[in-house]
């Protein structure tokens, strides 16, 4: 293969890339969320600086994804924190767990989510909207929600999950340091809210040393919503490089 034709390819293997060379849309992505107050001692433990906390609040999230181009349908589960930078709100993406290889690798490699294979699920079970996450054969979050108590305002519903995101994309360098260090900001774009609920919701977290959700643990539950939207997600631009510990 001649060296041209190598640099038309973004992942390896090359004859079989681990994803597709596309920007994905979403159609019928259905969240389950939960907002929960947490310990304002463990959130800064683990936010990065430039980025500040506010309230002590947490995001968990379940995402069902109900078609997805390139990718096919596939779950999602994980925690956002809401953070601000340079006076611009939005959340912190801490933790993603996916039982999709591809767009594990994709999220990882082309922008800067920290996702990881995990064993999430959303559904219905006696009236009730449930998501877990399963790592391995254990559970490592429960989440339930009253299934359709309550409409929610769609512009809410979108505002809900169309702030701007921030994450920290880090690659190391074959000396094992950082080759990449830096905060990135990406958003949602092209929503379509097709239908918001909100009704009474309880999480539980459990303990898990390679999953450790529960070092988020929940004091309160804040509010919860369920929404089935369609949408597309944005590229990334570095915002904050920690190898040269400025803004970039």
């Amino acid at each position: 293969m001649k060296a041209a034709d190598v640099r038309q390819h973004v992942t390896t293997p090359l004859t079989g890339p681990a994803y597709p060379p596309m920007v994905p849309r979403f159609t019928d992505r259905e969240y389950l969320n939960v907002v929960y107050r947490t310990d304002p001692d463990a959130l800064r433990a683990v936010v990065p600086e430039p980025l500040r906390i506010d309230e002590p609040l947490v995001r968990f999230e379940v995402m069902k994804m109900g078609d997805v181009s390139g990718y096919g349908p596939y779950t999602e589960a994980g925690q956002a924190i809401p953070v601000a930078f340079e006076g611009e709100r939005g959340e912190y993406l801490h933790t993603m767990h996916l039982d999709n290889f591809p767009a594990t690798a994709s999220g990882r490699e082309v922008s800067a989510y920290p996702k990881v294979i995990g064993s999430p699920a959303l559904y219905v079970d006696s009236g009730a909207l449930v998501g877990t996450l399963d790592h391995g054969s254990l559970r490592v979050a429960s989440a339930t929600m009253g299934y359709k108590h309550h409409e929610l305002d769609r512009a809410e519903a979108e505002a809900q999950i169309t702030v701007p995101t921030f994450m920290l994309k880090t690659i190391p360098g074959y000396d094992g340091l950082p080759r990449v260090q830096e905060l990135v900001r990406t958003r949602i774009t092209d929503v379509t809210v097709k239908g918001a609920w909100t009704g009474p919701a309880r999480l539980q977290l459990f303990q898990h040393a390679l999953a450790p959700l529960a070092d988020l643990p929940v004091l309160e539950v804040v509010s919860a919503s369920h929404i089935l939207t369609d949408l597309t997600l944005s590229g990334v631009e570095p915002v904050h490089d920690y190898l040269k510990g400025a803004a970039s």
